[in-house]
């Protein structure tokens, strides 16, 4: 049985560890020590009838990269020490055990989690990912993030973030459903249209969200706004598929406008990361006549000194082998390694893979003016230190993939009055998000002399701590 769990990225010890009894679940929350009116108090286990127990106190939750940031910027807001402390930490977090039968007719558990970090300007958002290294940890990283990212974009709504530890490669579609559904059942009274909207992440796409409204409208009935990211045909909006790549493009295009720096067309650009954010940045980029150099995966990089094909090289991957699916077998670029992608002199340099690729080691070799961060948390605190000595300006992730929750609000919107806009209106709406998002941003980068990613968390707390003293929270 332990070897089953370790197919599925279950990271355990024993079976007495790994194996729970199918009734129980565990939710752990972090107390902010003062009654709220967010509905922290738990629901008791409709199976056991037994109330979760609060997690152990610690000392850093929510703590991370992000954290780091963050603290660099409450040095340049007013705020209270109370305040401070309960806004670095998460309102609530929540772990669950899905146990489910697979398709050979064994019984599996997994570990799932959810960090509602802030709901002081509006219900919790954040989308749920499945991956084999999901930890508690992580989500609240991230649940941290997704807080600030709102109020930056000045989106009503609060920050959290979800997962499940499994490996989304080994699990049928029958399994993945049966796992989606499950999570609902046991978060369902945590989570709705105006307490908390889940939508996609890693490995998590439409077909999961559509799992997670069917569910969910069995318990609360229809509820379309309980979940973003949804197929345009089950109620979702159009635009959202690539909102998160063109959110990157529309950054890029407001930062080379502040900086004075021209516009997109004639900008050589290189992408790290060729994925949904990835792809759909660099073929907008092109549209728009930048010219892509170069762009990679796991697996290496592809370059053209001309600029790449872009149309060409995404009818490439989506054909079959021998005739296409793989970046590195185009025939429109030369194969590159990883080390002299970085390297290359470009524009701009676009991280849209994974957290933490532009670590001190990257960030000495990056040959760019600027860099955009299309991924969430691409950038380690070394690595950041390291860009900010060279001068290279870095538009932080949570302004440049804002586009993503700047188009899943428009979704809510929509779902609460049940229409739907057109495509166009539904970018033109997102455009306007994105543009005014910077202004205020760049006049605290210039009035303050602080890096863009100072400004932009200086920002986001400022919106925050208003909301939550309007509240009565801080005095």
């Amino acid at each position: 049985m332990l070897g089953a769990f370790a197919r599925f990225g279950l990271r355990a010890k024993s079976s007495a560890q790994c194996i729970t009894s199918f009734s129980s679940f565990t939710a752990r929350w972090q107390s902010t020590k003062r009654e709220t009116c967010f509905g922290d108090i738990f629901d008791s286990d409709p199976l056991t009838g037994k109330q979760p127990q609060p997690a152990p106190s610690q000392n850093t939750p929510g703590g991370g990269d992000d954290n780091v940031y963050l603290q660099e910027a409450l040095q340049h807001v007013d705020i209270d020490a109370a305040l401070e402390q309960f806004l670095l930490r998460p309102q609530r977090e929540i772990h669950v055990e899905l146990v489910i039968t697979m398709d050979n007719g064994e019984v599996e558990s997994f570990n799932a989690y959810r960090v509602q970090h802030n709901n002081f300007r509006g219900p919790y958002k954040g989308g749920y990912r499945l991956a084999p290294d999901v930890d508690m940890q992580e989500m609240r990283r991230l649940a941290s993030l997704m807080t600030w990212k709102t109020s930056v974009m000045n989106i009503p709504f609060g920050g959290a973030k979800g997962g499940i530890c499994c490996e989304p490669k080994l699990l049928s579609q029958r399994e993945l459903e049966r796992l989606t559904r499950k999570l609902v059942q046991h978060t369902r009274t945590m989570m709705g249209p105006y307490i908390d909207i889940p939508g996609p992440e890693i490995s998590a796409g439409s077909r999961m969200m559509s799992w997670l409204f069917d569910e969910y409208s069995k318990y609360k009935r229809f509820s379309p706004a309980c979940v973003t990211g949804k197929p345009v045909d089950l109620h979702g909006s159009h635009g959202r598929e690539y909102a998160t790549g063109r959110g990157a493009v529309l950054a890029t295009r407001e930062l080379l406008l502040h900086a004075h720096a021209g516009k997109i067309a004639h900008k050589d650009f290189i992408i790290q990361g060729f994925g949904n954010v990835g792809a759909w940045a660099a073929e907008m980029l092109h549209v728009r006549g930048g010219r892509v150099l170069c762009v990679s995966d796991r697996d290496g990089a592809i370059h053209n000194e001309q600029g790449l094909d872009i149309h060409a090289l995404r009818r490439h991957l989506n054909a079959v082998p021998p005739f296409g699916g793989s970046l590195l077998s185009f025939p429109g670029g030369t194969k590159i390694s990883h080390d002299e992608m970085f390297s290359m002199p470009c524009d701009v340099f676009i991280p849209a893979a994974t957290s933490n690729a532009i670590n001190e080691t990257v960030a000495k070799q990056l040959n760019c003016n600027f860099v955009v961060e299309a991924a969430n948390g691409p950038t380690t605190p070394a690595g950041d230190a390291v860009l900010r000595d060279r001068g290279i300006i870095v538009c932080p992730d949570i302004y440049a993939s804002g586009g993503g929750v700047a188009v899943s609000w428009l979704e809510w919107v929509q779902n609460l009055q049940n229409f739907r806009w057109e495509e166009e209106e539904v970018n033109r709406k997102m455009d306007r998000l994105m543009t005014d998002a910077l202004d205020p941003v760049w006049k605290l980068h210039e009035q303050k002399h602080v890096p863009l990613r100072t400004a932009a968390f200086v920002y986001a707390l400022e919106n925050v701590i208003k909301v939550a003293k309007a509240r009565g929270y801080g005095g």
